[in-house]
């Protein structure tokens, strides 16, 4: 790989790394040459360390709930006492607490806001508070790399998932108010919405069919992610990919499908019914703002 796709002398801080999508994450920054600090909320931090170390990487672990907000500062603060900087953050870690709305309890809907949001969230803030004193210390962009986790939940809302969908929308307002406040110091942040047969996917994905690759494999999702770490990726910034398979989906901004306006300069409900009642008549039910067609994009050529 040329210089482009290099990490040597970089560090990456990688959550919820101890299996999985975090651990093929990890792995892969590693391989590309990245010293890696591997989070996670128990001692499979440690196993993955000693993965990355035994194929010839640098790597610690810090154990901890990233939903901890303490834990944000800890990160950045393990990533620069360990090897002198950091680079690049992947945010990762998340649980799932499943239940259709009308069954949703406050613990599930708080464990994954918690995890999922407020994880992202204080990782983020530690990182770029990081970054910007870097690039004032630096007096021009410092390298900042940032890659969070959303999911295509979010895209299309995820009925048995309220409470993941809405973690997942919040995540990718996260990353977009990144880039625009954050590019200025050097912060290039994406979204990835990813697919991947993990532990966590097992009762959504069947296992692969024992022939051929295995298009569901988190290690593709960590070759892409190798990317957007990567010197390679820095006219990228603010946006969000569908990510699986043998492809790489670029989502576009959402569009404005039809402006109704109002004759006399101001709305009756009476004009209101007017004009939007049959427009929507007829309408297929699901055509709404969920983004159903990114289901049908294909792992295969």
């Amino acid at each position: 790989m040329g210089a482009d796709g290099s990490l040597a002398g970089r560090t990456a801080v990688v959550t919820g790394a101890g299996a999985g999508l975090g651990r093929s994450e990890a792995l892969a920054l590693g391989a590309g040459g990245a010293n890696v600090v591997v989070n996670d909320v128990g001692p499979a931090a440690e196993e993955v360390v000693g993965e990355i170390k035994a194929a010839g990487g640098q790597a610690v672990a810090v154990v901890g709930d990233v939903g901890e907000w303490s834990l944000g500062d800890q990160l950045v603060q393990a990533a620069v006492d360990s090897f002198g900087s950091l680079d690049v953050v992947v945010n990762n870690a998340g649980v799932l607490r499943d239940a259709m709305v009308f069954n949703l309890t406050e613990s599930d809907w708080d464990d994954v806001l918690r995890v999922h949001l407020k994880g992202h969230a204080s990782v983020a803030r530690s990182a770029t508070a990081y970054w910007r004193k870097a690039s004032k210390a630096a007096d021009g962009p410092v390298y900042a790399r940032m890659i969070n986790t959303s999911s295509e939940a979010f895209l299309f809302g995820s009925a048995g998932q309220p409470n993941y969908a809405a973690a997942k929308a919040g995540i990718v307002a996260l990353t977009l108010a990144t880039a625009q406040g954050a590019a200025k110091y050097g912060v290039r942040a994406n979204a990835i919405c990813p697919r991947a047969r993990t532990a966590m996917t097992a009762d959504v994905f069947d296992g692969g069919d024992g022939g051929g690759p295995d298009l569901l494999s988190p290690d593709r999702v960590g070759t892409f992610v190798r990317y957007l770490a990567a010197p390679a990726a820095a006219d990228i910034n603010g946006q969000v990919f569908v990510v699986y398979g043998d492809m790489v989906g670029l989502m576009a901004a959402p569009t404005v499908e039809h402006k109704f306006e109002a004759d006399s300069g101001e709305f009756s409900v009476s004009e209101l019914d007017d004009k939007l009642t049959p427009y929507f008549a007829d309408r297929d039910p699901g055509r709404t703002y969920a983004a159903y067609t990114v289901a049908q994009l294909d792992m295969t050529r």
